[in-house]
């Protein structure tokens, strides 16, 4: 059965009907999400249960998974779920909401920060794809911000200005933010910045889009102040309402969006209730500085 997807936000994002997530998923409709996400860079998927093993099928048939790696506090020892995955809740390991103070969940609410996924990473991630497994009462929908529709509405001075920049990015510059400062000497080594062309070209639509995060703490060969003002300048019109698109989770849900087009946040929730979301990732296409160099 051919899938079909109709448009949901108020520039993009796109809601897929049509699709039984138990089971396989045919070329034909693997090459509709992906263009799909070429066109509407978030795609919604409502209320269909899975297992872990069935997300991870999903999403190898869309592309090769990112690499795991440490982007959270949690040591090995707290893992809740396969390395495979990106644990986005705010459950320990024996699925209790972690305590206010928790280190691991302080680090974890900068989330709640415009960002980009693996934005801070040499090779930035391409999809995410995160799943709804319990929700709050209230509070923690995700918003996300077309950085498409973005890019096209600066103006031409502000284009040319923009064009051939190159950013760090690192958690430790998002976190600070807002206030957490508490990294041991490994932590940081871990976080060290990763470089980032500020304007991305897509590959197959050839559409401009603003690459910005949280996690970019600098442009090359600018002054910090004078960076850190100008990045938030951007952010704040990226982030302008008929930019943003905002998805009220229900249980079961699947939303994948494409990091090299959008930015996103999680909004807040009542601290003792769980959030339990499960995030896996598509590895990006290759490094964003090595490839505006060529």
């Amino acid at each position: 059965m051919a899938i079909e997807i109709r448009q949901i936000g108020p520039c993009f994002a796109g809601e897929v009907e049509g699709l039984d997530m138990t089971k396989p998923l045919s070329s034909d409709n693997a090459d509709a999400i992906h263009a799909g996400m070429d066109e509407y860079a978030v795609l919604t998927i409502r209320e269909q249960p899975m297992t872990p093993e069935q997300q991870m099928a999903f999403t190898l048939s869309l592309g090769e998974i990112e690499p795991a790696s440490r982007a959270s506090l949690r040591d090995e020892s707290d893992y809740r779920l396969p390395s495979t995955f990106q644990d986005v809740s705010n459950l320990d390991k024996d699925n209790k909401p972690m305590e206010r103070y928790d280190r691991r969940r302080l680090f974890a609410i900068g989330n709640r920060l415009w960002h980009s996924d693996s934005s801070f990473k040499k090779i930035p991630a391409k999809y995410s794809l995160l799943h709804a497994i319990s929700i709050p009462s209230k509070g923690g929908d995700t918003e996300f911000a077309d950085m498409r529709a973005a890019y096209d509405a600066l103006d031409e001075e502000t284009k040319q200005e923009v064009e051939g920049l190159v950013c760090e990015h690192s958690q430790i510059f998002s976190r600070q933010q807002c206030g957490f400062f508490d990294l041991t000497e490994e932590e940081r080594e871990r976080f060290a910045p990763a470089r980032q062309t500020l304007v991305r070209t897509h590959p197959v639509t050839g559409r401009k889009s603003l690459y910005l995060a949280s996690h970019a703490g600098g442009i090359i060969d600018w002054p910090v102040p004078e960076a850190r003002l100008f990045l938030r300048d951007l952010i704040e019109h990226a982030t302008q309402r008929q930019f943003v698109y905002a998805h009220k989770w229900r249980v079961g849900d699947l939303v994948i969006w494409d990091n090299r087009q959008v930015m996103h946040r999680a909004r807040s929730f009542p601290v003792d209730e769980p959030r339990d979301m499960r995030r896996t990732t598509l590895a990006g296409d290759g490094p964003t500085v090595a490839d505006k160099a060529a």
